[in-house]
């Protein structure tokens, strides 16, 4: 069974037909669908389940579920740091990476947390999906060069002011390795 780490901007809140339709396949392909507890895009996935009544989705949180819409499993990160800030969550999603074979992102091209799990995605050597929310419009990306092609096509002033804060925000022990920049 083929896992798929879903994730996105909390901005993303509404899913249209084209993601639904995605979402759809990977139902009927019998995938296994690792999913964040976050409002936005997450929540708006795990609805999207729900109503479908799909079972193969496990939800990854931190110490407390914040949204859990199916009532699916869940598998608990721990991180030491005690205040709930970007490395305390990233620290989830970095769990999703690892444990997935690829991702699909809904990213509406200024979320730092998705960002960085594109970025997580692609050093690790898998695939990512990427919805951009401001173009409509899914890219496929298997390699460094395909995420500096997508990310040509964002504000990049926005993107390095992303990258800059995920760089300070993380530590070392964060990171699965070093984030390409944008140029």
């Amino acid at each position: 069974m083929m896992s798929v780490f879903i994730g996105g901007s909390r901005a993303v809140s509404r899913l249209n037909s084209v993601i639904r339709e995605k979402l759809d396949d990977f139902i009927a392909r019998d995938c296994a669908i690792f999913i964040g507890d976050a409002n936005g895009a997450d929540k708006a996935v795990q609805q999207h389940f729900a109503d479908r009544a799909y079972r193969h989705v496990t939800v990854y949180c931190m110490d407390k579920c914040r949204n859990n819409i199916g009532s699916w499993p869940t598998k608990q990160i721990s991180r030491p740091a005690a205040s709930k800030d970007f490395a305390y969550y990233a620290a989830k999603d970095l769990a999703m990476t690892q444990d997935a074979k690829c991702g699909m992102m809904l990213w509406d091209g200024k979320s730092k947390g998705t960002l960085n799990n594109i970025q997580n995605l692609i050093n690790s050597g898998k695939k990512a999906l990427v919805y951009l929310g401001p173009e409509k419009a899914f890219h496929k990306l298997s390699s460094p060069e395909d995420l500096l092609k997508l990310l040509d096509r964002c504000d990049s002033t926005v993107i390095a002011n992303a990258q800059r804060q995920i760089k300070t925000k993380l530590s070392a022990d964060d990171q699965l390795s070093l984030h390409p920049t944008h140029s």
